[in-house]
């Protein structure tokens, strides 16, 4: 019986030597993607603004930096210890978090990983925080809505897939850190998938959140 046993191992380990190449997935990354930390202007406080005074305010945010004094969780901070590339959008506040994580490397900015806009609805007589109107605003772009010819949630996700395919190809080269965006590290997710990439962590999405994905094969 245990012949047998041995004969059997050694066929299947000599089966497995024998594999095409081309059918054992190549050695990717892991790529992990962040949130940025927390903004220094915050979307909690007033005043109550009109809808044209939050396009003002989503600006004002866009070129914002983050908040003083802010520690990356250990967590993070271990995760992204050795990676070998680090990726960003090119808003302040990604850049200033993909620093404080992993301060070994010069991380890399594109506009690809920018956040998706948030055009608030014309509501006349109207005045919310912004808060408020970032779910309005969130809303009415998946339902169409844009504002002044500003990216669709259309030619967003069309965007989201070459910020993918960016990340498919750098995790070539090895271990990538993307510090990014809420609703935009929401949008990688489904091309990431086609792409072969598995999420393995899942650390939610608040400021300093990130998750891990490892290549698993297209």
């Amino acid at each position: 019986m245990m012949a047998r046993d041995l004969a059997t191992d050694s066929a299947q380990t000599a089966a497995t030597e024998t594999m095409p190449a081309a059918s054992i997935p190549p050695v990717r990354g892991p790529i992990i993607i962040s949130r940025h930390g927390k903004p220094a202007l915050d979307r909690t406080k007033g005043p109550r603004l009109r809808w044209q005074d939050y396009v003002d305010w989503w600006a004002r945010y866009e070129r914002g930096s983050l908040a003083e004094g802010q520690i990356p969780p250990e967590a993070l901070l271990d995760a992204v210890k050795d990676v070998d590339i680090a990726l960003t959008s090119q808003r302040p506040r990604a850049q200033e978090t993909a620093a404080l994580a992993a301060p070994h490397l010069q991380a890399e900015p594109h506009a690809l990983f920018n956040e998706a806009p948030l055009p608030p609805p014309r509501l006349p007589r109207v005045r919310y925080l912004p808060k408020t109107w970032n779910v309005l605003a969130r809303t009415a772009w998946l339902n169409g809505h844009t504002l002044d010819g500003g990216e669709s949630v259309h030619q967003a996700r069309q965007r989201a897939a070459l910020a993918a395919e960016m990340l498919h190809e750098a995790a070539r080269e090895g271990k990538v850190y993307l510090a990014a965006h809420g609703w935009f590290n929401r949008m990688l997710r489904p091309p990431l998938r086609a792409h072969g990439w598995q999420e393995v962590h899942n650390g939610g999405d608040r400021y300093w959140s990130f998750r891990i994905y490892e290549y698993r094969g297209e």
